[in-house]
């Protein structure tokens, strides 16, 4: 989201712009649903659901804020062109995020363990784990990326609905 706002807020690509809007309600899901399986994960483990003290916690959850914020931003400004240019600076201004989630672990004391793939000699996790572990992580990366994708036709249907190609597009589906 972050690249695609900065192409459209310096190149003002239309399409940049329609990358973003598609992808953060599917940002913001992820990110719910790895707060909430994480809180569920996390009680047995940590004896709480919740702990404030935790900067990877924290950080997702300003990391949630941010996508939903930038969901209700777009949608309350009704200049579309101005919708997208403020959606593109909050989306760059909390861009900054995404480094404190990933290296909050090294900063600072958390809850969480620290690298597991990415380390400096190799990952400390058993084969058996490791190759089931990156060919989900493959086939999620395929799945979010077939999301955005859908979500970005029906994005560009919608900001292009006035123009004669999706009209004639409609009407040729309703006759078939």
């Amino acid at each position: 989201m972050a690249a695609a706002s900065f192409v459209g807020l310096i190149w003002r690509i239309k399409l940049a712009h329609t990358v973003s809007i598609s992808a953060a309600p599917v940002g913001a899901w992820l990110t719910f649903l790895a707060l909430l399986t994480g809180s569920i994960w996390g009680r047995p483990m940590w004896g709480t659901w919740w702990e404030w003290g935790d900067p990877r916690l924290t950080s997702e959850l300003i990391m949630f804020f941010l996508y939903i914020g930038f969901i209700a931003l777009h949608s309350s400004v009704d200049d579309l062109k101005k919708a997208d240019r403020a959606g593109a600076i909050l989306i760059l201004v909390g861009a900054i995020n995404v480094p404190i989630i990933h290296f909050s672990v090294e900063w600072w004391s958390s809850l969480h363990q620290g690298p597991t793939l990415f380390r400096a000699d190799g990952p400390s996790i058993d084969p058996s784990m490791l190759y089931p572990l990156v060919l989900m992580i493959l086939g999620f990366c395929f799945y979010f990326c077939a999301l955005i994708l859908i979500r970005i036709r029906g994005e560009i249907l919608y900001r292009q609905q006035n123009t004669n190609w999706v009209r004639n597009l409609i009407a040729r589906e309703n006759y078939e």
